[in-house]
């Protein structure tokens, strides 16, 4: 059984090998979700991921008929560079079965650790068990993301940094794909401070910890922002620990995650992925159960795809009136949308689209309705460029 003696040994193992990552507070997040907040910030190891604490602990533990012969693992992600980087650092040989849909730039940064990349499958299910079929073959090692004791204690190492950094802590909240990360966060923070709450975060489309441990059955969806949580059951080993020392499950949308993304780029100045995100989204949706507690949170990673971070800020522009779509309906005379433009200027609006619709409309032939983007102070900057249209004589509305 996993133990604190397991992740202190752990502790030892890694140090020099990964970042002792800062936990600070955050001041204004705190201000939003009225409790205290304090980042852990995981995104800042050499991978962008917790995942190498996991990695290199398990790796370091290795035979040494193990590592003349190598390990392999199946991931699409963190693991994967984790899992690299490290072999390459301890002269392992290191084959890593990723999906065929993984993004190539995560291809290549794991093969730029030194790791043999093999694509295969077009399910992380077809990946995994091409891994144990080359395990099998070639007597390679087989370094598991989340069920292993030894991974789940290298994860565990962060509560011990956390707890002596800010011991005062209520409640430590956690992302939950397959358990390793909060499996062995709950048995270090339990051990250190019995008192302390360990809360895990689930996205709404891979509930698959929740409905395990809690007996429901929320469906699973297909996709997710927080794909580093994407997992379609948990480990055996992590849901007997979350089981007996985790407080509470709870879950998350999806924009509440993309929410959780932007605030920590734009208050935090940090890039996190959506499922280091998961955390904060669940004070942002649950801001009651956490109401007035020393809370810490772990930026579990920050690996996004650029054209997904992208769209998150474009749609998170959207929903706080910074990005609106209006329509402006006037007579079709020369110089009709010099007047626009020049009103839109006038209340101080910049243009970022500009569409001229006469075919597709029901209005009067004599007329045009303009499309128009805007860039915008928010909602109520918004609603007075409406009103500087609609008192020079135009139609305006939000589409």
């Amino acid at each position: 059984m996993l133990s604190l003696q397991d992740i202190q040994a752990a502790a030892e193992r890694l140090r020099g090998h990964v970042l002792q990552t800062p936990c600070v507070e955050s001041k204004t997040l705190s201000e939003v979700v009225g409790a205290q907040v304090f980042l852990k910030f995981e995104n800042l190891q050499f991978t962008a991921s917790f995942k190498e604490r996991g990695a290199c602990n398990r790796l370091a533990q290795l035979s040494p008929g193990e590592r003349a012969r190598g390990v392999v693992a199946m991931s699409a992600g963190n693991h994967a560079q984790g899992v690299a980087y490290h072999a390459q650092r301890l002269g392992v040989r290191a084959v890593i079965v990723m999906p065929r849909f993984t993004p190539g730039v995560k291809v290549e940064r794991t093969r730029g650790f030194g790791a043999e990349v093999v694509l295969h499958g077009d399910t992380l299910e077809e990946a995994r068990a091409h891994a144990y079929q080359l395990a099998d073959q070639q007597g390679l090692t087989f370094v598991h993301p989340y069920d292993d004791e030894a991974i789940a204690a290298g994860q565990g190492t962060l509560a011990l940094e956390m707890l002596r950094e800010q011991p005062g802590l209520d409640v430590l909240v956690l992302s939950v794909g397959g358990g390793g990360l909060i499996a062995g966060v709950a048995t270090a923070a339990k051990a250190l401070k019995p008192g302390i709450e360990v809360v895990g975060v689930q996205t709404q489309r891979f509930p698959s910890m929740v409905n395990a441990v809690q007996g429901t059955q929320h469906p699973m969806g297909n996709a997710t922002i927080a794909e580093g949580i994407a997992v379609g059951a948990p480990g055996k080993i992590t849901q007997e620990v979350v089981a007996r020392l985790v407080d509470d499950l709870l879950l998350v949308d999806e924009g509440d995650i993309e929410q959780a993304v932007l605030m920590l780029l734009e208050i935090e100045k940090t890039l996190v992925e959506g499922a280091g995100a998961a955390g904060l989204a669940a004070l942002i949706k649950h801001p009651a159960r956490f109401a007035g507690k020393r809370v810490g949170l772990v930026l579990s990673g920050g690996n996004i795809d650029p054209m997904l971070l992208a769209a998150i800020i474009e749609r998170g522009m959207v929903r706080s009136g910074r990005l609106a779509r209006i329509k402006v309906s006037a007579r079709d005379i020369p110089g009709v949308l010099a007047r626009i433009t020049a009103t839109v200027a006038e209340a101080g609006a910049n243009i970022e689209e500009v569409h001229h619709q006469r075919a597709f409309t029901v209005l009067a032939a004599q007329n045009v309705e303009i499309e128009l983007v805007l860039q915008t102070r928010g909602q109520a900057h918004v609603q007075q460029v409406l009103e500087r249209l609609r008192a020079a004589e135009m139609e305006a509305a939000l589409m």
